[in-house]
């Protein structure tokens, strides 16, 4: 029998209100096995940074479980916290983000509640579709090849690697992802994510010549004015991709510094002798801002006229932006202004458009950064992504993948599931609630090879969509696309060639997401995880008002025996993936199949 232990986490069931104010008491709840063996629940709650003491009173019960709820207050704009729970003569145990330890353990993976505004509730419900509009539809609209780049055909095959790989120009504009919104509908999708529009001389445009207008070959400003109206009166939001960390070498800034040495555009970069500067990583075409520069930050953050307001604004009414490399924005050496850029750009979302997101790129650890005064959540590489790869990832596939220094490895879903909980657990639930998870981006290789089967790339869908934050689904995964690396990834979306489809990985795109939009639990629930075995784990996500068990196995396996408690009324519905559970007097059994992913509800 699997031993499901004591649990508390940030959702609903479990707390009181999720924007609390400086000064309230905030209801917290905690659920504990009823032969458990607890005594009693305490919470350890710091005020300012010294741990104080609030006892948890019993609370009701149901089937083999007790309550109890504490009162936390909020002292601090992060207050943490953590349960104790008395075992009596055989001692106490902590619960915290990560599980219930019989040690002593840092203060880490405490729980945390913030007075932040953690951002706009339709983030919670989101489906994101990201697209790199050189690669998704033509409107057919007749432009001038410019002269950087190297014209391609539809059906062309992408440069993988090497010269070439940054020019290769197949044309898709503004106005041809408008036409296939209908794509997106079906899907399910509810936002759009927009990889770089700016122009460039580049198919990818992180390297901008100017933030002030849209590329013209991608339809320029009335074409995204366009897209964005198109997006709305279908129901859908957009969202912009912004480079804060650098520009072009060509940005008329840059070109302003580097003319003339008094220019107020010299203090944007970080020039040392003899017009020497930094740049990204050493690419002497991406010059690195100096955000020290109060007018640069004005000029790209401000709640003026500056590049973070104007677009969010009519006639283009982003929904928000995702921002390149945040974890590098604002610092070099000894300047770090990494968070106060972050919390600026929120600071103008909030005076222009209160209802936005804000995603920051993190491929690494963000877990420093995220307290939720800045960046609302980010895209999700280490605490999902990576983890995912590594469980799934076939015999065939031997190259790195974004982050890693070497081959990804192949680990028990044990370790894998550790790693999740980790990056979960590291920030406030508000942040990781409000994540952009996803198994494959434009910088990545596509699941699907990756995984080496549409069976296991399939699975790792299942998984994007039923765990906790938001799924972003790179535009062709639905269709089974390949790609051995991020430049492979970006092929062509094979409109005209439905043979190329995988019409299962399609169907399968649509269940989900319907199935997603159906039951708040996936949304917005908790995260529990029951199952944790090398080649199967299992969670559930809980609201008040619903109990989902979602489990995945990459082959066959033993199969669990869950406790009875789980399944009070003795059904298990299933949602997804047609194996049925068993439920005894004793136990609700999980069935060893693999590989397969299923959904069930149990209450």
């Amino acid at each position: 029998m699997v031993r499901v232990g004591p649990h508390h986490d940030g959702s609903a069931l479990y707390v009181g209100t999720a924007r609390p104010a400086l000064g309230d008491r905030v209801p917290v709840r905690v659920r504990v096995p009823a032969r458990g063996g607890v005594r009693s629940v305490s919470l350890r709650v710091l005020q300012d940074a010294e741990p104080t003491w609030v006892d948890a009173t019993p609370d009701g019960a149901d089937a083999g479980e007790r309550w109890f709820t504490a009162e936390v207050p909020i002292h601090n704009p992060v207050t943490s916290y953590r349960v104790h729970l008395d075992r009596g003569r055989s001692g106490y145990s902590w619960l915290n983000g990560t599980g219930e330890h019989a040690r002593d353990i840092t203060d880490l993976a405490d729980f945390r509640l913030t007075t932040f505004d953690p951002g706009p509730d339709w983030a919670l419900d989101a489906v994101v579709y990201q697209v790199f509009p050189d690669r998704f539809a033509r409107s057919g609209a007749e432009r001038p090849v410019p002269a950087w780049a190297i014209p391609a055909d539809w059906d062309d095959p992408v440069i993988p690697s090497g010269p070439g790989v940054s020019e290769q120009f197949y044309g898709g504009d503004l106005d041809g992802i408008r036409e296939r919104l209908s794509h997106l509908q079906q899907l399910g999708i509810t936002t759009l994510y927009l990889t770089p529009i700016f122009p460039a001389r580049s198919n990818h445009r992180y390297n901008a010549t100017t933030f002030e207008t849209v590329d013209p070959l991608l339809g320029g400003d009335a074409a995204l004015a366009r897209l964005a109206g198109a997006c709305h009166d279908a129901g859908l939001r957009i969202v912009g991709d912004l480079t804060t960390n650098h520009s072009g070498d060509d940005h008329a800034w840059f070109r302003a510094a580097l003319a003339d040495p008094m220019a107020p555009e010299r203090s944007f970069y970080y020039f040392g002798d003899r017009d020497d500067y930094a740049s990204w990583l050493g690419h002497r075409s991406l010059p690195k801002f100096d955000l020290e520069s109060l007018e640069l930050r004005d000029r790209m953050f401000g709640p003026g006229d500056s590049v973070v307001a104007r677009w969010l604004r009519e006639p283009y009414d982003l929904d928000g932006w995702r921002i390149d490399v945040a974890n590098m924005t604002g610092r070099h050496g000894a300047h770090d202004h990494g968070a106060a850029v972050a919390r600026l750009i929120r600071g103008t979302l909030a005076a222009v458009r209160p209802d936005s997101v804000l995603i920051a790129e993190y491929t690494n650890d963000f877990t420093a950064d995220l307290r939720g005064d800045g960046w609302q959540g980010s895209m999700n590489y280490a605490g999902f992504g990576r983890p995912v790869w590594s469980w799934l990832v076939g015999p065939e596939y031997e190259e790195s993948l974004l982050g890693v220094g070497s081959r990804i490895v192949r680990r028990p879903g044990t370790e894998n599931v550790d790693t999740m909980r980790d990056f979960a657990a590291a920030v406030p639930w508000a942040v990781a609630a409000r994540h952009w998870n996803l198994i494959s981006s434009h910088d990545t290789a596509r699941i699907r090879t990756v995984t080496g089967s549409g069976e296991a790339s399939r699975l790792a869908a299942v998984m994007l969509m039923t765990y906790l934050g938001t799924p972003m689904v790179y535009a062709g995964d639905e269709l089974g696309l390949q790609g051995r690396n991020g430049e492979d990834g970006r092929r062509p979306m094979p409109w005209d060639r439905p043979d190329r489809w995988d019409d299962e990985t399609l169907r399968l795109h649509q269940e989900l997401i319907a199935l997603r939009r159906r039951h708040p639990a996936l949304c917005r629930g908790g995260l529990r995880w029951v199952v944790r075995q090398a080649d199967a784990i299992a969670f559930l996500r809980e609201t008040a008002d619903e109990r989902l068990l979602v489990g995945a196995a990459r082959a066959p396996w033993s199969g669990a025996r869950l406790p009875r408690t789980l399944a009070p009324d003795g059904v298990a519905e299933t949602l997804h993936g047609g194996v049925d559970l068993t439920i005894t007097d004793a136990a609700v059994e999980v069935p060893g199949d693999g590989p397969i992913a299923a959904v069930w509800r149990l209450a």
